[in-house]
């Protein structure tokens, strides 16, 4: 096998920075430079010959098609390819490509989610390209990442108000900045999203109708053996995974994305991918593809990648860790505290605006990770709970309780460990422990928010974490702008934050039943446990105000996003319950029915060799699949019902507090039968693969 060349190979199918230096000239380089670093208005000169060598260097590298793609409302991207191709006047064909096509296209509008935004007949809407992310190869495509809006300039996409609220953040954080005497061009938020996921055969996955169509087990009994020994977390990597692993590298380095880190996850046949950080924008952009290229590369090597967030029931599901931080265009990352944070103005107060940004508007990054998938993942001991709070740890913790107590820091000694072996090397211990449990926790120079879902966009919970944050900055530029004596001013506004907001820190254990209590009925802090309760709030004044004011959306935009999330919900339940009606009707039942037949032969045969015969096995298990078969058909036509209900509402609000309050339960209820069925089952009886052959069967 020929040695990878990874410099050369990563970024090969990319229309990057050295592409462009290479390729355009000074002039059309630097204006282009210009409008990524600067957010100038892009030039149509200036268009139509970067059009010029997009095209030249995407031919020669094999592609016979472009795409404006986009990241509609409906979690995944979209693309409509159009060849190069243009006769000529001897019947041949050119390949052009044009600055017009370059910078718009016109998908149609009306097909994708739009909320109320687009009627069926309004059909029109358009791409436009977001030069600040690089175009890239795949499948022989240029893809040309854009934004995507209505006729009238709604947004229609999760990139457009990601790129107002980075926008927002940047002229707040500015301001601030230069009342610390510092001029810097941008202020970018950057991301590393950890992404978690289920590797199983695919094979087994194609005979399973409930992981096809909805991506998770809708029934399943637990096997012998789950998590509980641990044994899989950062375990050695099976030959068949660390295959799929290669090539799933190889194709993300060759798309310039920066995957760095891949373990085994904590549940069986579970793993996780994390990249370097990259600009928000551009993470986002790359963790979509990310999550694409899982699944071709899994197809190929005869698996299922499952992004589901809880694939298994009995078994950690899977998040996407959405590690953030702020820097300036100098690479100066302003979450991070230095050799002596207490001392370091600066960086408490972009600090306080974070804790105080994840205080005021808990909510909007609670429902920003909101989803049908997600309700089963979050709260459970292998995930933040739903209540949103901040981890600090020690060190930070008591340096904001001197402030607020207006008492001289004490500081923390620097610990070396010596762990009593001397070939072993000394190392200084960090100043903080990790918590886990935490949904929002500072791990030294960023801040982890650890309640997304594996298959979310990280948009949703990045738009809404830009904005807050950007609101508590412009609260501290329009005091401090006016402050005739800046420290002071300074020191107090960072006293009176942590006095108001200490309420969101907690470095306890996320987990337990006592922290619920004292989150809620001490504290006052929100607990949205569904996407029910949670995603109404998005329409609450408070955040519409917010989110209006620094332009993130509009106001119909915002009822837009509540609907369509809502619908989603629901849709996805809806699925889920007519796949478990489907299931048990047309396979559980017959399947149940049928060794039920068998047994009852059985009886008769044996009883009719001896009448001494007591069949205790076959008589015992018989009367319990009959109850178990009378409940199932009780339960799947409670369901059955209950689906039904769900066609005549119109109101979404209140078909998703249906879905919450009666559907789901019914749900639980019905596969609890089924599962307890399949434990009676012979295995070659049952008309599924198991739990055990699922999460088992790659080793």
């Amino acid at each position: 096998m020929a040695k990878m060349n990874v410099p050369e190979l990563f970024g090969s199918m990319v229309f990057d920075d050295r592409v462009m230096r290479a390729r355009l000239s000074a002039d059309v380089y630097q204006s282009l430079r210009k409008t990524i670093d600067e957010n100038a208005p892009l030039q149509q000169d200036i268009a139509q010959a970067v059009a010029s060598e997009m095209r030249d260097w995407a031919v020669e590298n094999g592609a016979t098609h472009f795409t404006h793609w986009f990241q509609p409302l409906t979690g995944v991207t979209a693309e409509k390819h159009d060849g190069f191709i243009t006769p000529s006047p001897d019947g041949g064909v050119i390949m052009e490509f044009s600055g017009k096509e370059l910078i718009k296209g016109e998908p149609d509008a009306s097909s994708f989610p739009s909320g109320g935004l687009r009627a069926t007949f309004e059909a029109r809407g358009y791409t436009a390209w977001d030069p600040t992310s690089y175009a890239f190869i795949k499948d022989h495509t240029l893809c040309i990442p854009t934004a995507f809006c209505s006729y009238a300039g709604d947004a229609l996409d999760k990139k457009t108000p990601l790129l107002r609220s980075m926008q927002a953040l940047n002229r707040q954080a500015k301001r601030i900045l230069k009342l610390f005497g510092k001029e810097v061009k941008n202020v970018r938020t950057s991301v590393g999203p950890e992404q978690e996921y289920f590797l199983i055969d695919r094979e087994m996955f194609q005979k399973r109708p409930d992981l096809v169509y909805t991506g998770r087990t809708l029934f399943g009994a637990m096997p012998p053996k789950g998590q509980e020994l641990d044994d899989h977390y950062f375990g050695a990597i099976k030959p068949r995974v660390i295959a799929y692993m290669e090539d799933l590298n190889t194709e993300l380095w060759k798309l310039g994305i920066l995957a760095k880190t891949e373990h085994n996850e904590v549940a069986p046949a579970q793993h996780e991918l994390a990249p370097i950080f990259s600009t928000t924008n551009v993470a986002t952009d790359k963790n979509q593809l990310t999550m694409e290229i899982m699944r071709k590369v899994a197809a190929k090597h005869g698996l299922a990648c499952l992004l589901h967030e809880k694939p298994f029931a009995g078994v950690n599901g899977s998040g996407k860790h959405n590690n953030w931080s702020m820097a300036t265009d100098e690479g100066v990352n302003l979450l991070s505290p230095g050799d002596t944070p207490h001392e370091n103005a600066q960086f408490l107060l972009f600090l306080c605006a974070v804790i105080q940004a994840v205080d005021d508007y808990q909510d909007l990054l609670r429902l920003s990770v909101a989803t049908a998938g997600n309700d089963h993942r979050l709260g459970a001991n292998e995930a933040p709970p739903a209540i949103i709070s901040v981890f600090l740890g020690d060190e930070l913790t008591a340096i904001l309780e001197a402030i607020k107590n207006d008492v001289p820091y004490a500081g923390t000694e620097r610990v070396t460990m010596k762990l009593g072996v001397h070939a072993l090397p000394r190392f200084s211990r960090d100043t903080t422990d990790r918590n886990r449990t935490s949904p929002f926790a500072f791990t030294g120079n960023k801040f982890e928010f650890r309640s997304l879902g594996s298959s979310n966009s990280i948009a949703c919970c990045n738009i809404m974490l830009n904005a807050a944050v950007a609101e508590s900055l412009k609260q501290y530029a329009d005091r401090l702008e006016g402050a005739k004596n800046f420290e002071g001013e300074l020191h107090e506004l960072i006293r009176e934050t942590i006095q108001k907001h200490e309420r969101i820190l907690f470095n306890g254990n996320g987990y337990g039943e006592e922290w619920v209590e004292e989150a809620t009925k001490v504290r006052g802090l929100s607990n949205l446990k569904t996407t029910a309760d949670a995603m109404p709030h998005l329409l609450d004044p408070q955040n519409m105000a917010m989110l209006m004011e620094h332009k993130v959306f509009t106001e119909t935009e915002l009822h837009s996003r509540c609907e369509i999330m809502l619908e989603n919900y629901c849709k996805t339940v809806n699925i889920e319950g007519h796949t478990m009606v489907d299931m048990v009707r047309k396979n559980y039942l017959p399947a149940i029915e049928e060794y039920l037949y068998s047994l009852a032969n059985t009886i008769g045969a044996m009883r009719s060799v001896s009448d001494r015969v007591k069949c205790n096995y076959e008589v015992s298990t018989m009367e319990r699949l009959s109850e178990l078969t009378d409940y199932i058909l009780e339960r799947v036509k409670d369901l059955e019902k209950a689906l039904e209900d769900l066609k005549g509402m119109e109101d979404i609000p209140k078909t998703s507090e249906m879905i919450r309050d009666d559907v789901l339960p019914k749900m639980e209820h019905l596969r609890k039968h089924v599962d307890e069925a399949e434990m009676l089952m012979p295995e070659k009886s049952w008309p599924f693969p198991s739990y055990g052959k699922l999460l088992f069967s790659v080793y």
